[in-house]
């Protein structure tokens, strides 16, 4: 297909460049024009991060082909501070509206667009107008707040010098509000994350996945795909020269399938080639022969006698089990007036970071194998890498690139090695991007864990016993399954007096994507039970959530059921500010929705209203 001969106006000067047919305007001002301040997060236009102007009209620039944009005066967020940052960067600055950054350059061009229209927006209007654009870090407020502080000052509500850095007393920064030194380029969009840095020489990577949950791979030709013009590199298992392993806690992952593959997602094979499209095309020509072998997707069923073992080391499918023994807890039952029982489950979770993983590796001038990449846990991983290459720990290293949005899930060395492999067998720098697709096929999710709850209780809502067991589904690998357990058993039964308890915890190996870190790993699912029940719990025995949960909790020198003294308990001081934050209406929990009271108390929050109406026409002239 021919090349495409455009003429646009990009950020004020006249491009006129040939582009391929089937470009995105996102593609050509990232790879052609190299304004990488717009970002690629979903390529479906549900994120926002590919925000640009053309022709002065707000655009997700991801769903534009490219030859749309001929003859268009584009806008991209490096075109509103050339010189000095905008008064909306400013503010995004002042107020710390940027975390990860990633979603920012983004969500600058949205509030761009959102006073350009209506100068004067209130609150409900500026969230509106945000609506398109995602953030997964800030929760919103402060973005929020940076572009009203920008429409104050712009309209002399505020004076200039809102904006001004507050002094800290004698130089002192904990619990002052400083601004955050690496904001400017995340505003601005200037700052590289690893899909952003190219270097000269670049290769693009692409991976071969499974498409079976479970089987045995019998036959794997490369053959085609490497004598393929503009394919330097193919990579199997068998280019491993050191010991194939890798994980958090145990080392079943190989870095790419031995074997057999375990899972929809599995990486088999990657390619390094000119291009991405040459990339692609090489996968393709791969051959795999499989043999499907029998599944397990429900952890309790991979339990059971008989079940497919998904690793020969763990013939149980256990990934790890912790148990914890408390007291006598048939005499606590027994002492008990009133016994619950339920089970709770929680779901898999996609962290769905903005920023997707990425990377690029190279081998330098003194052999030394060089990793960029968003990874939360860097030194584990050199030594990791430097066993299965077989290198020497010096001639390993890892540059950590701005995180853009992690939350646990960039803890694991899922790609890492099939960068560090290409690199070493084509000599040329490798780089590989996920696609959302590919995001959330292979990498880990939170846990999804099912937790059965026995608790015994006396009349007067004292714990006299519990009987906890959560089963986690860790899926294909272990990853970080022993630290969820070892967490969920540490903090399974609150922060509560309980004299006798029974606590078991499973990480359990299926063939489903693996799971891994997230946030409060373990903590979550586990006290999402405990939470719960206790408010069943409350509501069984008359009495208020708030009441139940003082009637039990520790105090300073408690020592909880892993033995551990704690000096200090601020769970009463906590439980008191949250009932009088929240103008909570004490009594059992038995009256709920618009029957209560205290959802129209004074400094409640109300929910955001959908579909505010605007106040003027949508219009976006020239004002910011």
């Amino acid at each position: 297909m021919p090349e495409l001969a455009l003429e646009m106006t990009v950020n004020g000067r006249r491009v006129a460049r040939k582009a391929a047919p089937w470009q995105r305007l996102m593609d050509f001002l990232r790879d052609d024009l190299h304004l990488t301040g717009t970002k690629e997060g979903c390529g479906a236009g549900e994120c926002g991060t590919c925000s640009v102007f053309v022709d002065g009209v707000l655009v997700k620039s991801c769903l534009m082909p490219v030859a749309k944009a001929h003859g268009a005066r584009i806008e991209t967020v490096e075109s509103l501070g050339r010189t000095e940052l905008s008064l909306l960067q400013k503010a995004f600055h002042k107020a710390g509206a940027s975390q990860c950054g990633y979603c920012i350059p983004g969500m600058v061009m949205a509030a761009t667009a959102a006073l350009r229209a209506n100068p004067l927006a209130g609150r409900e209007e500026i969230k509106e107008r945000l609506g398109g654009n995602i953030c997964r870090c800030t929760g919103y407020q402060k973005i929020i707040d940076a572009v009203e502080m920008a429409r104050d000052i712009r309209s002399g509500r505020l004076p200039a010098t809102a904006l001004d850095e507050v002094e800290t007393e004698d130089g002192r920064f904990i619990g002052a509000n400083v601004r955050r030194l690496d904001a400017p380029s995340k505003v601005s969009g200037a700052l590289k994350y690893a899909g952003d840095m190219t270097m000269p020489g670049m290769l693009h990577v692409q991976v071969l996945r499974s498409p079976h949950a479970h089987a045995r791979i019998v036959a794997l030709d490369t053959s085609a795909a490497e004598a393929m013009p503009g394919v330097e590199g193919v990579i199997t298992c068998a280019d491993v020269p050191g010991e194939d392993g890798f994980g958090v806690f145990v080392n079943d992952q190989p870095v790419l399938a031995r074997g057999k593959v375990r899972y929809v997602g599995d990486a088999v094979a990657a390619v390094a080639a000119e291009d991405q499209l040459t990339a692609k095309r090489a996968l393709a020509a791969i051959k795999v022969t499989y043999e499907p072998l029998p599944a397990v997707f429900d952890p309790e069923e991979a339990l059971r006698p008989g079940a497919p073992v998904i690793h020969d080391y763990a013939p149980d499918n256990v990934t790890k089990h912790i148990p914890i023994r408390v007291g006598d807890i048939a005499a606590g039952f027994a002492a008990s007036d009133l016994i619950v029982e339920q089970t709770y489950t929680t779901q898999p979770i996609e962290h769905a970071y903005l920023e997707p993983e990425a990377g690029l590796a190279y081998v330098d001038h003194d052999g030394v194998v060089t990793i960029i990449s968003p990874d939360q846990n860097i030194t584990h991983h050199r030594h990791m890498l430097a066993r299965i290459l077989a290198l020497p720990i010096n001639k390993v290293r890892f540059i950590m690139s701005p995180v853009g949005g992690g939350f646990g899930g960039k803890e694991d060395m899922i790609y890492q090695g099939m960068l560090a492999l290409l690199a070493i067998k084509t000599r040329r720098p490798v780089r590989l991007v996920f696609t959302r697709e590919e995001s959330i096929i292979s990498t880990a999710k939170r846990h999804p864990s099912r937790t059965s709850y026995k608790m015994g209780l006396t009349r007067d809502g004292r714990i006299q016993a519990v009987e906890l067991k959560m089963i986690c589904d860790g899926g294909a690998y272990g990853l970080s399954t022993e630290g969820v357990m070892r967490k969920a058993a540490i903090l399974g039964a609150g922060p509560y007096n309980v004299p006798n308890l029974k606590m078991d915890t499973y990480g359990v190996y299926t063939n489903n994507t693996p799971s891994g870190a997230f946030r409060s790993f373990g903590a979550l699912q586990s006290q999402f039970a405990t939470e719960s029940h206790l408010d069943i719990c409350a509501e069984k025995l008359g009495l208020d959530p708030f009441e139940i949960r003082r009637i039990n909790a520790m105090r300073d020198g408690a020592v909880t059921h892993t033995r551990q003294k704690l000096r200090s308990v601020s769970l009463l001081a906590a439980l008191e500010a949250a009932a009088q934050a929240s103008g909570w209406q004490p009594g059992a929990p038995v009256s709920r929705g618009a029957t209560r009271k205290d959802l129209a108390e004074e400094g409640v929050r109300p929910p955001c209203s959908l579909g505010t109406r605007f106040a003027t026409p949508a219009r976006q002239s020239e004002v910011a």
